[in-house]
């Protein structure tokens, strides 16, 4: 199989890092890398710049990218990757859902935090307004400083409050072929007995991942979630978090968790968060 993947960048540090790892984690894949970098020219923008340095801030945008796919390929020469560049004057949702029709791209890639570093509740703003809007493919985010480990762990968080299809769990199984990682099913609720509806779309999970290397394990939901999943990757040595992103998802809830809005949350590991 090879691989279609989108890097967006804005040339940040944790952008390159999160570049690093994806470059690791597939190297033995064959893959077509497209950095993206998104420039949104709008009407507010055409108003306070003028077209002279509009323009040049594009050509600058472009001298980076180039930079960037030079440094990719000095840095991590590796026969089965070709890398290319996208620049976009689109918002980042725009410019990723256009990559992803014109380049038929897999999976999209983010750095937790951009450029300015600001310290936003769960990821930085760009990735989150990225994850809520529906961008059709998943979103791999890759945590500040991450040593690239190969995922011997992937964890899914789930509660079971509705059945996963077999289209939203086929990113899950591609991750986990890449390096025959074995699965910890992570149910994060108040209680760990599970009504008829959870366990119908427990066991709609379980057939799912029946050729797969899976084990089951239970979080309570109290208010500190985010410590507690934290908690959870260090205790049973976590490589990767994936999460199903629906309406009223799991997500949304780790997100509005009081202890996050208070003092943010930045995750330990890469996740990958599939679209609905």
């Amino acid at each position: 199989m090879e691989y279609n993947i989108l890097l967006t960048t804005d040339f940040s540090a944790n952008a390159w890092t999160a570049t690093a790892y994806t470059l690791k984690l597939y190297a033995k894949e064959k893959c077509n890398f497209y950095f993206l970098n998104s420039i949104d020219i709008n009407a507010a923008m055409r108003s306070k710049y003028s077209s002279e340095v509009l323009k040049k801030m594009q050509e600058d945008a472009k001298r980076l990218l180039l930079d960037l796919k030079a440094s990719a390929e000095k840095e991590h020469a590796n026969p089965n990757h070709n890398f290319h560049t996208i620049l976009s004057i689109n918002n980042l949702n725009k410019a990723v859902d256009n990559a992803i029709e014109t380049h038929h791209i897999d999976f999209v890639l983010m750095g937790a935090k951009g450029a300015t570093g600001a310290k936003e509740f769960f990821v930085g703003g760009n990735t989150m307004r990225l994850i809520n809007g529906l961008i059709k493919r998943p979103v791999l985010v890759v945590p500040e400083k991450p040593n690239f480990i190969i995922p011997k762990q992937i964890g899914f968080l789930t509660d079971y409050n509705r059945s996963h299809s077999a289209l939203e769990i086929e990113p899950l199984k591609k991750l986990v072929d890449l390096h025959h990682s074995k699965i910890a099913v992570v149910h994060i609720h108040k209680n760990e007995e599970l009504n008829d509806t959870q366990q119908q779309n427990q066991k709609n999970l379980r057939n799912h991942l029946a050729d797969y290397d899976y084990s089951l394990h239970w979080i309570p939901k109290l208010d500190n979630k985010s410590e507690k999943i934290n908690e959870f990757i260090l205790e049973k040595g976590i490589d990767m978090l994936v999460l199903v992103n629906f309406k009223l998802s799991l997500i949304e809830r780790i997100i509005k968790d009081p202890l996050i809005k208070k003092i943010g949350y930045e995750p330990i590991v890469p996740f990958l968060v599939i679209p609905e």
